[in-house]
């Protein structure tokens, strides 16, 4: 605990960045006064790693890649006249596109304008912009927004569904940075069924926001989509959100995207600083690495405490998890890193885990998020001198001092409201802290050999899912166990997987199940 008074650590552990309306107050961390030499030197390196990374090195080694998403926000960084001028002229191209469709200068087919987004995309490709839609949402949104981020089938029909008899007037939004992203691809093809059964023309609806040359950038150029927005290989997925992915659906949602991109450009101008104790990335980064003794022993709760913000805590975990959670670091050691994210909102989750923060195991600290402007308009007192915005932060300081009392520590973020330019500042801090936070702790922020792992292993599920279904119409009076036909297929270690897709084939009527006493002797064929 802290030796000095808490109003005294209170001020030795408040950051206040005026230029952005924006406070941090880690009094509650329980961190030392004054930072370790053996710290002060890991951050020196990493404040060079994150200079040379924004002038342009080769900071993903793997793929021989720049690392360039802070160029988005201030060209003038960028290495090259060519980057320079493709991010300004990009957004340009996206304001007036936006304006075009505002304006209906550009026109669905059989409707007077577009009046509906449906975007698609999974991951960074939809996250971001579904974060920030939610999060500046208002009466004035010139569009409608509705988003696929899977390729659960009963997900897609349910957001169709609520499209409804709109699917006229709605402009479908394609995001995918590599263009073969199985789940976009999947929601894609049922959309553009949908479009078709409406007799529309799918490519007078469309737009992409790929990669150059990809194979949903040269679907569109073939079909003549109604424009098509650029991803470059220098800009990650779970950083995307200042280039087409994110500042596209802003325009169209009727937002300023110079006040977003002004926004995260002033955080990183202050997270340039070399003072630690005045450059709020580094104070989260030291936090993170505080708490979890630079292993990432303690997960991070996130606990906005603002409905707008609902969504932030899911956007983080790709964010820091997906860059933090590696398993060898720079120098090929076996290490296991990562920083768990989880959380919701308050005081809502008060009421769903707070409990056992206080009172279980000790392995996470909090970030609470607090917006001190409750509202636009005047509101009610709900008693005497108190208003319902009086209450949310009552509740937000009085489960901080409860944790903080039962040895949890917190930090909190304050930001005096919710504008474009405050989230485009604060995203702009979580990205600074990780990459600030990955070279102390030496592991590479800019790749993701796991995911890829996962998207392997899932194409040789859907190849043995065609295998089995080939064996089964080409002897359509056999009938078969999942053992059986694990050897007939010469793979008996994947028994369990043919069992499972077995059984989801059979649900979906697209083979014939007979059950029998135990599961694992039930027989499949071939539909009559």
């Amino acid at each position: 605990m802290n030796k000095t008074s808490s109003w005294e650590n209170f001020q030795q552990h408040y950051l206040e960045l005026p230029e952005l309306g924006f406070s941090l107050d880690t009094s509650l961390m329980n961190v030392p006064d004054v930072l370790p030499n053996s710290v002060e030197k890991l951050f020196q390196r990493a404040f060079q790693q994150m200079q040379d990374l924004e002038v342009g090195s080769i900071a993903n080694p793997d793929e021989n890649r720049m690392v360039g998403h802070y160029w988005l926000r201030y060209p003038e960084l960028a290495p090259s006249a060519e980057i320079k001028n493709l991010v300004s002229s990009t957004v340009e191209n996206i304001q007036q596109f936006a304006q075009e469709i505002h304006q209906k200068k550009l026109r669905p087919q059989k409707a007077d304008s577009f009046r509906n987004v449906l975007l698609l995309g999974i991951g960074g490709s939809a996250l971001a912009p579904q974060f920030m839609q939610n999060a500046l949402a208002s009466e004035s949104d010139c569009m409608q927004f509705y988003f696929l981020d899977n390729t659960d089938p009963d997900g897609i029909d349910q957001v169709m569904s609520e499209l409804g008899d709109k699917l006229n007037s709605t402009l479908a939004l394609v995001i995918s940075k590599s263009g073969g992203t199985k789940e976009t691809r999947n929601a894609m093809l049922e959309v553009r069924h949908l479009y078709e059964k409406s007799a529309l023309d799918f490519s007078r609806h469309a737009v992409a926001v790929t990669g150059e040359k990809s194979q949903l950038d040269q679907l569109a150029e073939r079909e003549n989509w109604l424009r098509r927005f650029p991803m470059w290989d220098w800009v990650g997925g779970r950083t995307s959100v200042f280039s087409a992915v994110g500042m596209l659906p802003a325009a169209l949602q009727g937002l300023d995207i110079k006040k977003i991109l002004h926004g995260a450009k002033v955080m990183d101008e202050l997270t340039r600083r070399k003072d630690v104790a005045k450059n709020p990335a580094a104070v989260l980064a030291w936090m993170w690495h505080h708490a979890g003794a630079g292993r990432g022993e303690k997960a991070m709760v996130m606990l906005p405490y603002k409905d707008r913000l609902l969504l932030f805590s899911r956007y983080l975990q790709q964010l820091v998890m997906e860059s933090l959670g590696k398993e060898k670091d720079l120098e090929g050691k076996t290490v296991h890193q990562g920083l768990s994210v989880y959380g919701n909102k308050g005081s809502t989750d008060q009421h769903a885990f707070v409990q056992q923060l206080r009172e279980g195991p000790a392995d996470f600290f909090v970030t609470f998020i607090e917006v001190l402007k409750d509202r636009k308009n005047v509101g009610i007192e709900v008693e005497p001198g108190i208003t319902s915005g009086d209450y949310l932060q009552g509740f937000m300081l009085g489960t901080s001092s409860a944790l903080f009392q039962n040895g949890r520590p917190s930090l909190t973020i304050t930001l005096d409201e919710i504008n474009p330019q405050s989230l485009g500042a604060l995203i702009a801090l979580f990205e600074r802290a990780v990459g600030l936070y990955a070279s102390l702790i030496g592991i590479n922020a800019y790749h993701q050999p796991g995911v890829e792992a996962g998207k392997r292993a899932a194409g040789d599920v859907i190849e043995l899912s065609l295998k089995i279904q080939f064996l089964l119409k080409s002897r359509p009076e056999q009938q078969y166990t999942a053992a059986s036909l694990a050897e007939i297929l010469e793979d008996t270690a994947k028994t369990v997987t043919i069992f499972k897709l077995l059984e989801h084939l059979a649900a979906n009527g697209r083979v014939q199940k007979i059950s029998s006493d135990s599961p694992f002797s039930a027989e499949f064929k071939a539909n009559p």
